[in-house]
This record gives structure tokens, C-alpha cells and sequence, in this order.
């Protein structure tokens, strides 16, 4: 089938679970004349940009800023508060899960597996039970690769029952600041996220909240990180200061980009957010794309690919209308293919999705009545 004639005309979208898309008056920040990382105005920004991020966790967890993708920061957070040497298990169900695993085993810590299968979903009583004698826990609470929001508050409390020493490092890179997360209650430790994702920010920025409890028991110069020793960085942060050079300029638009998410309630915020990722499921319901997972996270809808069709020829389709969405994590390609409305975007954007959905699955011989999924996208936010 040609292309349409109006293509060329179409603004190009990011509607991948990241990058994602920015508010221009957060771009204008970065278009600033250079400024110094060690200026008294620098300074001023760090410290804001850190109360802003404590501000939309909702509670008062100490943030460092790494210069780095949220890897980097999970990093900077496991070898930052588990000694040498430690158990840590890895409870994990996807893609970025198993990272962390692979991640704990070459830095030489006695890592421990609870596994799912990909798009299931986690179990808080196995899990628990596996950390029984375990110094941390690695966890993924929103799994882009899958889709799935995995019950984290469950887990947590559970673990704790069982552990109350045991220190829990989640993996919040799609879910801070997009879904419900209320660490200090559910007894988290450590919150990764990074600056692509919920908080609407160019890449470039990991995020680290650290729980008052867990600051007492980081770890002293650590032998794996230099860079990413952040019981030093913190430290250093609390006076506005680095010990490395940072992304300045991305602070300063991380900060302009915060003051959006932070202008309501986390909860209107959260149900927001919610509403627009079932609105997306819908519309892949209603072209026979339903959910890979069965408790979806509103940071990313992850549709199965109807039968005739895959998931990189619905992605391409998409990349030909200028909309950029993602096919499955290998091994998943084909399965499945991901949209997301996290970031500068609203529940109009949902719908515009919706409509690409259509345009997309009729370029690729689709058949479907035209509108039901921005029906059932519409539908599905009221």
C-alpha cells in the first residue's frame, strides 16, 4: 500500500516508554548560555532539583543525581549499600529485572534467583522467602519490557516480615513519578528511576532516593565505585556540591521539568496517568491487541500482536506514520510491541494514539472498523 500523501505533514511523536516526549519550555532551559557547576546559582539549582524529586516520590528520601542512564544509578545504589560479598537476591520477570541480577553476579555478590516467566507476575511469598537470610533485595516494581506493575507493596512488606534488616533496592525507572509509590509505607529502601522517563527530562540523569533508615548503613568507600560511590556523592550533594563534574544543564531542565508533575497531587497524578494507559490497552483490546500482562503498569501498555502480524511490522508501521514506538525486548520482537503516553503528554495524546493504532493496522491490511479503537480508548478514561 503507498503511504498516504498527508505523511510528510505528520509531527513526528515519541511514543516509546523512552525517551519520551519534552515540554519545550523545559528544552529552552537547556538553551541557556553555559553555566558553571560550581557557581553559588548551580548550587542553588542542585539543591532544588533534590527537594523537587523528594517532593514527587512523596517522601522525605534523600535524592542524589548521577551524571548517567538509571543502570548507572542502580549501580551507584547496589555497591553504595551492600557490603562485599553479601547475598542479594534477585527477584525478576523481565528484561531490565535479569539486569540487575547479571549485574550483583559480576561484581561478585552471592546472588540468589527468584524467576517468572516473562509478563507474570511476581510472588510476594516467594520472593519473601527466598530473602530470608539476604542483605538486599533487587527489584523491579514497573517492567517495561513486559508491561507488567508487579505488586510491590506486597512484596516489600512481605520480605520485611521476613527480614526486617533487609535492605530493598527498586527498580522505579518507569514507574517514579507515573505510578502509585509510596516507599517509606511499604518499606523501601532505595528508589532508582533516571531522567528519560516519568520526569519528562532528555536523557542523561539517574535518580537515587535513599530512605533516612538506609543512609545510616551505606557503605564506606567502596571497592567497586569511584564514580558511582554515592554515600560520597550524597553527602556532597546535601551542600549542593558534586565530587564529579555533573550534567548542570540538565538539572536545570530536570527542575523546570518537575514543576509539572508537582503541580497537583501525586494521587490526582498517579490516576491520571492510570487512565491514559488503559485508554492505550483499550484501544489494542478493541483491535485484538490485548495486554501481555495481567496487571498492567500506566508507564507503558505492552500489546500482543494479533495473529497475522508481528510486533516489529506494527512498530514499523507506526515509525512510517513519524510516530516512534517499540517492538519486544529480545527474545520478544515478534510477540508484542509497546506504546506509552508517559511524559509530556496528556489524555488526548492517548487518544491520539489510539487513531495512529488504526492508521498503522490498515496500512498492514488489518481489518477492523475504523474508530473502535479511539472509541474504546475514550471509553476507557471516563
Amino acid at each position: 500500500m503507498a503511504p498516504a500523501a498527508h505523511i510528510p505533514l505528520n509531527r513526528e511523536r515519541l511514543i516509546a516508554p523512552g525517551p519520551v516526549e519534552v515540554d519545550p519550555r523545559v528544552l529552552l532551559e537547556l538553551a541557556q548560555p553555559q553555566m558553571h557547576h560550581r557557581s553559588r546559582d548551580a548550587a542553588a539549582k542542585l539543591l532544588e532539583a533534590r527537594q523537587k524529586l523528594s517532593r514527587l516520590l512523596g517522601d522525605p528520601y534523600e535524592a542524589v543525581i548521577t551524571t548517567s542512564s538509571g543502570t548507572g544509578a542502580f549501580e551507584g545504589a547496589l555497591v553504595s549499600t551492600t557490603p562485599a560479598g553479601a547475598k542479594v537476591v534477585n527477584a525478576q520477570a523481565g528484561k531490565f529485572s535479569e539486569r540487575w541480577g547479571d549485574m550483583a553476579g559480576r561484581f561478585g555478590y552471592d546472588v540468589g534467583i527468584v524467576a517468572r516467566p516473562w509478563g507474570e507476575l511476581l510472588d510476594a511469598d516467594e520472593v519473601a522467602e527466598a530473602s530470608r537470610d539476604a542483605t538486599t533485595l533487587l527489584i523491579t516494581h514497573s517492567e517495561t519490557s513486559t508491561g507488567a506493575l508487579h505488586d510491590l507493596e506486597a512484596i516489600a512488606r512481605a520480605a520485611k516480615l521476613q527480614n526486617p534488616d533487609l535492605i530493598i533496592i527498586a527498580d522505579c525507572v518507569t514507574s517514579y513519578g507515573v505510578a502509585e509509590l509510596r516507599a517509606a509505607a511499604w518499606g523501601v529502601d532505595v528508589i532508582v528511576s533516571g531522567s528519560q522517563k516519568g520526569t519528562a527530562t532528555p536523557p542523561g540523569l539517574g535518580f537515587v532516593l535513599f530512605s533516612p533508615e538506609v543512609q545510616a548503613r551505606m557503605v564506606q568507600n567502596t571497592a567497586h565505585g569511584y564514580y558511582l560511590d554515592l554515600t560520597r556523592e550524597l553527602k556532597g550533594q546535601k551542600a549542593g556540591n558534586t565530587p564529579q563534574t555533573p550534567a548542570i544543564n540538565l538539572i536545570y531542565a530536570l527542575s523546570a521539568a518537575l514543576d509539572r508533575p508537582l503541580s497537583v497531587p501525586l494521587e490526582v497524578l498517579w490516576a491520571e496517568q492510570e487512565r491514559k494507559a488503559k485508554a492505550l490497552i483499550a484501544a489494542g483490546t478493541a483491535l485484538g491487541c490485548p495486554s501481555w500482562t495481567a496487571r498492567p503498569s500506566p508507564a507503558v501498555a505492552v500489546l500482543k500482536a494479533p495473529e497475522g502480524l508481528t510486533g516489529r511490522q506494527i512498530a514499523a508501521a507506526l515509525t512510517g506514520l513519524g510516530q516512534r514506538a517499540l517492538a519486544g525486548q529480545a527474545p520478544h520482537e515478534d510477540t508484542v510491541f509497546r506504546v506509552s503516553t508517559m511524559g509530556y503528554a496528556d489524555r488526548y495524546d492517548a487518544l491520539g494514539v489510539a487513531g495512529m493504532l488504526e492508521d498503522a493496522f490498515a496500512a498492514l491490511g488489518h481489518e477492523f472498523e475504523r474508530g473502535v479503537a479511539v472509541s474504546a480508548a475514550w471509553a476507557a478514561m471516563k
